[in-house]
């Protein structure tokens, strides 16, 4: 997908969707996620017994009538989240494959698109270094929305990010109110851990999306190659190294992410987090209807 398709005719794709988010979680007053406790909406819920202190506009009379007790009618309480799209910008991400830099560009604002159409606030952070920028503020609506990815187009993917560091220095990361989303390949050398636990010591809900390239994913190098590390900045860096690949590189390499991402999954799974391995060659569609469908983000 190039970046100037994210245009009307692909938003309108994702009309039918909505995020699923816990309804455990507080929120503000005034969206369309139904939580656990009773609200002020018009659509009724249950009954309860009256207390003192009660509003006494809430008693049902007819059933009082026929009781001679007084009971509460409640209603659903629906609540606005706060939606935070965490979009790894090192150069990992597509310095040198526009392909990769403009898939993971589509699945950010998809997400953010979902978020305002369900009267969600949304942020957008890009991490690079240790500190992430915030360049739209909170958005809300789509109006707004649409003009902040207008410039989506102007993001360089380059240097290196520290995913803990910029998460554990967000300075608006609000409590029990929403879904955090990480997007990034996880290639790197930071304790992206320690970011997913802060997430979830604040009460966020918490999603991964691992975003990887056909060749990340199953490389066919073979004979002698030059490896350049895209988040390097210096060529005399060690991680920059001529080698010969051999089958059984190959092999090791597939064996190390397939043990990688089982890792990721086991530890996402005891946080309750959600963790989606995402590959460049699939629809972001086919990512949204099924993948996150499947892990009970998407409904």
């Amino acid at each position: 997908m190039k970046r100037n398709e994210l245009n009307d005719a692909f938003f309108s794709r994702l009309e039918t969707l909505s995020l699923n988010l816990r309804s455990n979680l507080a929120g503000y007053f005034g969206g369309k996620h139904f939580v656990k406790t009773y609200g002020q909406t018009v659509e009724f819920a249950d009954y309860r017994e009256y207390q003192l202190g009660d509003d006494i506009r809430r008693i049902d009379w007819n059933l009082f009538s026929r009781f001679e007790k007084y009971f509460l009618k409640l209603f659903t309480d629906e609540r606005q989240m706060q939606i935070q799209i965490f979009l790894d910008c090192s150069g990992s991400m597509g310095k040198d494959n526009p392909q990769k830099a403009q898939y993971v560009i589509a699945a950010a604002a998809a997400l953010g698109f979902l978020a305002v159409q369900n009267m969600d606030k949304v942020n957008f952070y890009f991490m690079k270094g240790e500190r992430p920028s915030d360049p739209f503020g909170t958005i809300v609506g789509k109006n707004s929305f649409f003009r902040a990815i207008g410039t989506f187009e102007n993001i360089d993917f380059d240097g290196d990010t520290d995913i803990r560091a910029c998460v554990t220095n967000c300075p608006n990361v609000s409590e029990n109110n929403g879904l955090s989303v990480i997007i990034s390949d996880f290639c790197t050398e930071s304790n992206w851990k320690k970011a997913v636990d802060y997430l979830c010591f604040k009460k966020r809900q918490v999603l991964l999306l691992q975003i990887l390239t056909p060749d990340e994913i199953d490389p066919v190098y073979e004979g002698r190659v030059h490896l350049m590390d895209s988040e390097s900045l210096d060529v005399e860096d060690a991680r920059n190294m001529k080698l010969r690949i051999t089958r059984g590189m190959l092999e090791a390499y597939r064996q190390a992410l397939k043990d990688f991402r089982e890792d990721m999954r086991t530890f996402c799974n005891k946080r309750e987090v959600g963790y989606i391995t995402v590959p460049t060659d699939t629809a972001i569609e086919r990512v949204l209807f099924g993948e996150l469908l499947k892990a009970g983000i998407m409904s």
